[in-house]
């Protein structure tokens, strides 16, 4: 009995496993006292296995104009931002945006870096994935290295933003 009872609930685990559809994972948070909007985050890591917040955020001012930001966040005292220096977007077919530096001016830290999007959103293809090129530089135990930092935006990550973008059209 107990050896069917396994058999059946293995069955049941892949058989749902198998057929629930995949969801992007868009988390809430309140703009204001009043105001809930969606964003988009995750966690990566780029080719030296650092980890990296990345996260896609609406801001809305008025009821027409919504903005796009993408907010990238390295581990303190690994990475630091050069600002101000755009974020290059390259698309898998080849594609190359060019996103402005929000934080040109002024930034919270300098492992952070904030781009707006709202121009290029609509621009970013449907399928495959994206390369961003961060203008950074590798910082810590060793001298500073590198002069861009590159981060790989998957399928699902793009897909994931795409969405954010037809929740608020």
């Amino acid at each position: 009995m107990k050896k069917i009872l396994i058999v059946i609930f293995v069955l049941i685990a892949s058989f749902t496993s198998f057929t629930l559809p995949a969801q992007a994972l868009l988390r809430e948070h309140h703009q204001s006292k009043d105001v809930l909007i969606y964003h988009a985050q995750h966690s990566i890591k780029d080719r030296k296995q650092r980890a990296w917040q990345i996260i896609l955020f609406p801001e809305t001012h008025s009821k027409s104009a919504t903005k796009y930001y993408l907010r990238l966040v390295g581990f303190p005292e690994l990475v630091d931002f050069i600002h101000p220096q755009p974020l290059e977007i390259i698309t898998s077919s080849g594609k190359i945006l060019i996103a402005k530096d929000v934080f040109a001016s002024e930034n919270p830290a300098t492992n952070v870096g904030q781009y707006d999007l709202t121009e290029i959103l609509p621009e970013l293809p449907t399928k495959g994935s994206l390369k961003l090129i961060c203008p950074a530089i590798s910082t810590g135990n060793s001298s500073q290295q590198e002069q861009a930092i590159a981060l790989s935006i998957s399928a699902s990550m793009l897909t994931e933003w795409q969405w954010l973008q037809q929740k608020y059209h």
